[in-house]
């Protein structure tokens, strides 16, 4: 992943402990056994990118502290986008029509809530397409989770689902959507939405 689009932070294995509530060898371990990503210094010391650690805490369920994520906020790629589905058809459908009718968006894709953490967490799209029907995940408390924890930035959160109501509607814009479509989607619609909150980032008072 690029690492020239912000200040880099770099934590030492103590304090990945220390951010994580463990002792150091926990920490370690998490390195060695492939856990967690990190590098080693000339010294054989363990070394790890704060957008790696990030990554980790987010993917199990850890608080990621505001003053560790102040510099990944401004990372936030405003070119992605993140597809969060398990319909793999209507996933791929997405991915699809915006390579090809917008070749400026790079898309990301995710089946379900373990993927997506990790996806959103590293990668920090500017905008989000959540199904919030994905089996066994409550969607309302995942769109909340990412408006909500610094680790993903704060992205722009297009809700999807197959149940349009107005209560369903009201309850997921509450939890922080930006914006709602029903199913079957209107692709053109949906691009013209990303188009919509894509005008308020380029606005003064736009940024979220």
């Amino acid at each position: 992943m690029p690492r020239s689009r912000s200040r880099v932070r770099i934590f030492s294995a103590l304090e990945v402990a220390n951010l994580c509530g463990v002792v150091n060898q926990t920490a370690i371990n998490w390195i060695r056994n492939g856990y967690l990503k990190a590098f080693s210094t000339p010294g054989g010391q363990y070394r790890v990118y704060a957008e790696d650690l990030a990554a980790f805490m987010a993917d199990r369920g850890m608080h990621v502290p505001v003053d560790m994520a102040d510099g990944l906020l401004d990372d936030r790629d405003w070119s992605t986008i993140a597809v969060v589905d398990d319909d793999r058809v209507l996933n791929d459908l997405v991915k699809r029509y915006f390579e090809n009718s917008d070749s400026s968006y790079t898309i990301y894709q995710a089946f379900d809530g373990f993927e997506a953490g990790a996806l959103l967490a590293e990668r920090r799209p500017g905008f989000v397409f959540l199904d919030i029907d994905l089996p066994g995940v409550d969607g309302h408390r995942i769109c909340r989770r990412i408006k909500t924890d610094p680790a993903f930035g704060k992205p722009f959160v297009i809700a999807i689902t197959g149940l349009d109501d107005p209560g369903t509607r009201d309850r997921i814009l509450a939890n922080g959507a930006d914006a709602f479509m029903a199913k079957p989607l209107d692709l053109d619609a949906l691009s013209n939405t990303v188009a919509d909150l894509a005008r308020k980032v380029r606005e003064p008072d736009g940024h979220q």
